[in-house]
């Protein structure tokens, strides 16, 4: 009889200890309760560093005389900025480039007679860089009265840098994490539950855009160099324990 009731009381034990184990490993495999959320950082800045670059050339039939023109020219191109207020240690004079130009020959009916020397075109390009914006972007608009003395001078467009991204950056982290844990917030708070810890942050792109201009975002990045005028975005996805 002993024998029995002993069997009897293990094999109940036995199927107990089942179901507490099974009652646990299906609370453990529950998924628990999360808020996902997207924040946004986001920020208008002025640049304040500019970068210019232009070119100028010559041509002639002799090497020597190309290569004088240019030099007075490059004195010419000098002289007019130190006048406009660029310092000559901020112009940053390139290597001159040296082409030979040729005149293709065909004949009446089309048939290719070989080409013709037709002398050098020599250029040199010029770059400078400065946190004075709005001076070298006028001058940038100005520099074609260099052709009244008889220079060709080629302008391109300004391109506009910011010198402070790395601080601003981080301030937008701050931003979009912030914008994210309040979204975060109010979603618990309708839902009559609270924010948990948080599980995991990830970060999105940092784009940089022109003001009012209507560019679109990248998903590698954006970074507008061509407006002064800029805005800086970027956005942190978090994921929170719900309770």
């Amino acid at each position: 009889m002993k024998t029995n009731v002993s069997a009897f009381l293990f094999a109940l034990a036995i199927v107990a200890s089942s179901i507490i184990l099974g009652y646990a490993v299906i609370n453990r495999n529950q998924p628990q309760g999360t808020i996902s959320v997207t924040g946004l950082g986001e920020s208008n800045f002025t640049s304040d560093l500019i970068v210019w670059e232009g070119s100028f050339s010559r041509e002639s039939t002799n090497l020597q005389t190309a290569y004088a023109d240019l030099e007075r020219d490059r004195k010419a191109v000098e002289s007019y900025l130190s006048s406009k207020g660029i310092a000559s240690d901020q112009i940053v004079f390139n290597a001159v480039s040296t082409n030979p130009q040729y005149r293709q020959n065909y004949s009446d009916d089309g048939r290719y007679l070989g080409q013709t020397f037709t002398g050098y075109m020599l250029s040199q390009s010029l770059k400078i860089e400065s946190k004075e914006v709005e001076k070298v972007e006028k001058i940038s608009r100005e520099v074609t009265e260099l052709l009244n003395q008889g220079i060709t001078f080629y302008s391109q467009t300004p391109r506009y840098y910011y010198t402070e991204l790395e601080s601003l950056k981080l301030e937008m982290i701050a931003k979009a994490t912030e914008d994210a844990r309040i979204r975060a917030e109010r979603i618990a708070e309708n839902s009559k539950g609270s924010l948990g810890d948080l599980i995991s942050a990830n970060m999105g792109i940092f784009q940089i855009t022109g003001q009012n201009s209507g560019e679109d975002y990248s998903w590698g990045g954006t970074f507008n160099t061509a407006d002064k005028n800029k805005t800086a975005s970027i956005t942190m996805k978090l994921v929170f324990e719900a309770d």
